[in-house]
């Protein structure tokens, strides 16, 4: 008992942050913002396919999950589907992939690699080593997305 509550003092903040999220993205969702929002960025048409996976990027590098990321965005990802006629699997497939992206460049998570393997104080070292691994492999995703929007490789989305 005394090893969980010292370590629910320690992750406290991660605990307040983490359920501040979540409460967000319900806030969000159940008020008609996200679709409001989905509503938006489906005006981009066919090109969303294209931008989808910046925004799972995007969340989760702010919030540090990929949970959280698709909990924020996932309800946008399928209203600006539905709305732009895209594939809503995809979209939404493609938000997960694109915060599993943004999970390299995330403060916590970076953080946590940092104190991991003794590199404490040098998380910005690290980050300048991935951050460009990260941005390349998202550019490679947004293509990837939008070629499966298309014939192209429609055929990969089922």
């Amino acid at each position: 008992m005394r090893a969980y509550w010292t370590t629910l003092v320690q992750l406290k903040w991660a605990i307040v942050t983490v359920m501040a999220v979540l409460a967000l993205a319900f806030v969000m969702n159940a008020s008609g913002q996200t679709v409001t929002l989905g509503t938006w960025m489906a005006g981009a048409g066919g090109a969303f396919a294209v931008l989808s996976p910046i925004l799972g990027w995007l969340g989760t590098a702010v919030t540090g999950s990929d949970t959280s990321s698709n909990s924020l965005f996932g309800a946008l990802q399928v209203t600006a589907a539905n709305k732009a006629d895209l594939d809503t699997v995809l979209m939404a497939a493609t938000n997960s992939s694109g915060g599993v992206l943004g999970k390299m460049v995330s403060p916590q998570n970076l953080a946590i690699a940092a104190a991991a393997v003794g590199l404490d104080g040098k998380e910005g070292d690290i980050f300048r080593r991935v951050v460009l691994w990260s941005l390349l492999f998202l550019a490679g995703m947004c293509l990837l997305s939008g070629l499966q929007s298309t014939g192209i490789l429609g055929w990969m989305v089922p």
